[in-house]
């Protein structure tokens, strides 16, 4: 088992397989798991440079088909969570999320409330590819300034990018 585990760690490794490997990592994090993907991208970009905007696009798309997944579960998981009640703080969350719609999928790129948010999108019932899109736009935007933040604190160059 421990060589089967070697072996899949080492196929994943950075940077040989940087880009494949960064999209598990966003795809991961992004479903209701406590795993962060702004590391992995920060490291595969010390290492390579150049990939700066591959590697954006595919944390971008690894992250948003993870708040895709989160959607569906929600969505899935709408009847089970109706059987909790209604408490105060619950129905005026919902009632907010009702009234922004699609939008607060955006909110996605948030820290500890924006995966779950996506859940609950799909759980309201909320249309999929509206969600979808503010999802993408969130997390594309959080990649792009937290990493350029990153790299500026950290220099090593930004192609593209002036770096201070």
């Amino acid at each position: 088992m421990q060589e089967w585990l070697e072996s899949l760690l080492a196929l994943m490794a950075l940077p040989r397989f940087g880009l494949s490997t960064l999209f598990i990592v966003a795809f991961v994090s992004a479903t209701l798991l406590p795993l962060g993907s702004e590391p992995a991208l920060f490291g595969l970009l010390k290492l390579n440079p150049e990939l700066f905007w591959p590697a954006v696009l595919v944390a971008t798309a690894g992250n948003t088909l993870g708040g895709i997944v989160d959607w569906w579960m929600g969505y899935g998981a709408h009847q089970v969570v109706d059987k909790w009640g209604h408490s105060r703080s619950h129905v005026k969350a919902i009632e907010w999320l009702e009234k922004l719609g699609p939008k607060a999928c955006f909110l996605s790129f948030l820290p500890a409330v924006g995966d779950p948010l996506c859940a609950v999108a799909g759980w309201l019932r909320m249309p999929f590819w509206p969600c979808v899109g503010w999802m993408l736009v969130g997390k594309f935007l959080r990649y792009v300034v937290m990493t350029v933040a990153l790299l500026r604190i950290f220099p090593g160059g930004i192609p593209g990018i002036n770096a201070p």
